[in-house]
């Protein structure tokens, strides 16, 4: 393990203290409970781009998770980190996703605007820090402080801020168990970050092509993807689309991984940490792509936004989605009565909207239409 690396000897501990595992380290044990969580199983029909009944091949959150995670993995062990701290995070990142992913969080922030509003990464925070309910002797999972830490400042230092305000639940959640949100989070949790910017940037080319939102010939216009596309052209002239999409988009995962375990490296030296509280306190990230790579990429995502994201087809099904949640927000909070019997009978007097929000939260996208179809006269088909 580098000097760098998160040291389980050193770490914070768990709210709940644990005996430790004779089989396990702290951060697998950790890794192990996110993925036999109810939240993970749950993603399996949580949308990425694309309703789960679009298409079969198609990214779910859960396969989308599994994809980062094994990205963070190999970065972690490249860099001699703990891998298995790197994969707890990479596969508990999307867990506070409503359904139908960023259309949901959008149509639940507005509902929720007077009551602090909603974020997917707070919710991931509150699902396992609290609403995973199996264990006897906690709420929640009781994961050690290390990857708490992680799981909120994956993506940098939460501070505050008039335009963006660090969201309640965490806030909350730090009274108890500080989480030392002005500073860096660890090196593993830097990579998941990154791995997920890697993972979803290839996928989302392979998922939008196959639903025929754009051609070779545009994609080949993006920079970084036009240069790995003409290296599988030249090398295979003729290979069919399925083949020549695939051979693209795994040079596009290596060139990142190759850039970004560079760029990281240059910055470790630089650096010299000695520890990982050295990387927390460094004042910048240090796990990064090269400034011309970021360039690259800016484009590459500039592309899938007006191609894949705001697509009319996907943009029409986004907005239908947004809807039902919107619905179902509003019939819940007017009318308790309208829960599922076990949501209903478990119902706070206090906090009641933010009860309504993390039940929406936790649903699946399946589930939410089969909901809204028992509430409503009409729902939408998402197609």
């Amino acid at each position: 393990m580098a000097p760098y690396a998160v040291d389980e000897r050193q770490s914070r501990g768990r709210l709940v203290p644990e005996a430790p595992s004779p089989t396990r380290s702290l951060y697998a044990r950790d890794r192990d409970r996110i993925l036999h969580s109810t939240a993970f199983r749950r993603l399996t029909h949580k949308t990425q781009v694309f309703i789960y009944h679009e298409g079969d091949h198609y990214r779910t959150r859960l396969t989308h998770s599994l994809e980062v995670a094994q990205i963070a993995r190999s970065m972690a062990r490249t860099l001699h980190v703990d891998e298995d701290l790197a994969e707890a995070l990479a596969l508990a990142h999307d867990l506070g996703h409503p359904p139908f992913g960023h259309a949901g969080e959008r149509a639940l922030d507005a509902a929720m605007r007077e009551e602090g509003g909603f974020d997917h990464n707070a919710q991931s925070l509150r699902v396992v820090t609290e609403l995973e309910r199996k264990y006897a002797r906690f709420d929640g999972l009781n994961l050690a402080w290390e990857t708490l830490e992680g799981l909120v400042k994956h993506n940098g230092p939460l501070t505050a801020d008039a335009k963006r305000p660090v969201p309640q639940p965490i806030l909350s959640f730090c009274a108890k168990q500080d989480l030392a949100l002005d500073t860096y989070a660890s090196v593993e949790a830097q990579l998941a970050a990154l791995a997920d910017d890697i993972a979803y940037n290839n996928h989302d080319i392979d998922d939008g092509y196959r639903a025929h939102l754009f051609t070779f010939a545009e994609l080949a216009e993006v920079p970084l993807a036009g240069r790995a596309l003409s290296e599988v052209q030249s090398a295979y002239p003729g290979l069919d689309g399925t083949r020549a999409l695939y051979e693209t988009t795994r040079r596009l995962i290596t060139a990142l991984i190759d850039d970004a375990t560079a760029e990281t490296r240059r910055r470790l030296q630089d650096l010299s940490p000695i520890s990982a509280d050295d990387v927390r306190h460094a004042g910048g990230p240090v796990v990064a792509f090269s400034p011309a790579m970021s360039r690259d990429l800016d484009a590459l995502r500039a592309f899938l936004v007006a191609r894949v994201y705001r697509h009319a087809r996907i943009a029409r099904v986004m907005g239908d989605a947004e809807r039902v949640v919107a619905d179902l927000f509003g019939r819940y909070r007017g009318d308790p009565g309208a829960l599922p019997p076990e949501w209903r009978d478990q119902a706070p007097a206090k906090g009641y909207p933010r009860y309504v929000c993390d039940f929406i939260a936790g649903m699946t996208d399946r589930y939410a239409l089969a909901e809204h179809r028992r509430l409503f006269d009409a729902t939408p088909e998402l197609r």
